[in-house]
């Protein structure tokens, strides 16, 4: 309890340091659906945000198998995340592996199984009851979260949807809408350059992404604009390589 009591002292220490007038909304989500997973009695976590075509782009992912099944997801438009995002109602225990989700979701659920995932949850990112997106809670365990888990999971996708919009307020919607397209956009260049250096460094792509995180945290650099200098050839790649041989990572 003590363990579980500090870490979440540590997340909401973290959402409190991203309410500055210029933080990096991608490295944030990323860091809470790590968190997420070492909080909740879950396997891997996924956060989706719409962009001002209300269409739903995967932003943020605990691993790689789990960002690529939400984009499945997202292609197919369907599974429970897609639903919660255009209703704004959570999907809590839904089985995987009954014949009713392969039945609504025949893609989402055979891909979803194959990855390994017996059970999802979604919760909408919302406030105010505005939804901007969704938070997807996969499990290999098939037992429902418990009240607690799950109070705990909408409380962290309520301060994410804050943090996103600190900032603004909701009659601010341009400018809203300039954040998160500029955040969509980013997370494209990203998954780009995390290919580039898996395929250079001769890893996969969860360690290559954990390398340029690490090596972006340490010199106070937004992920996003180190992705940037790497695509355009003006950061050498050797040396954020060789950084992260003689310095251990930060706990994500």
């Amino acid at each position: 309890m003590t363990t579980r009591n500090q870490q979440l002292t540590e997340v909401f220490v973290e959402v409190a340091d991203s309410l500055i007038d210029d933080f990096d909304v991608i490295d944030f989500l990323q860091n809470l659906s790590v968190r997420c997973v070492e909080l909740l009695d879950v396997a891997a976590v996924g956060i989706l945000l719409a962009d001002d075509n209300d269409r739903l782009h995967i932003l943020a992912a605990s691993d790689e198998n789990t960002r690529l099944l939400e984009l499945f997801a997202l292609q197919h438009d369907q599974g429970p995340c897609v639903e919660c995002y255009h209703d704004g109602r959570p999907r809590v225990a839904v089985s995987l592996t009954e014949p009713a989700a392969l039945t609504r979701w025949p893609q989402f659920a055979r891909s979803a199984q194959n990855t390994g995932y017996v059970a999802t949850n979604a919760l909408p990112l919302r406030l105010r009851g505005r939804i901007i997106g969704a938070l997807s809670l996969f499990q290999t365990n098939p037992e429902p979260l418990g009240a607690a888990d799950l109070q705990l999971a909408q409380a962290l996708a309520d301060v994410a949807t804050i943090a996103i919009l600190q900032q603004r307020t909701l009659a601010q919607s341009e400018a809203e809408r300039d954040q998160l397209q500029y955040a969509l956009n980013s997370r494209v260049l990203i998954e780009q350059v995390k290919g580039i250096l898996a395929e250079r460094w001769q890893t996969d792509i969860d360690e290559a992404f954990a390398i340029l995180r690490a090596y972006a945290r340490a010199h106070s650099r937004k992920l996003s604009e180190l992705a940037r200098e790497v695509a355009e050839g003006t950061q050498d790649t050797d040396s954020i390589r060789a950084f992260n041989a003689r310095t251990p990572r930060p706990r994500t």
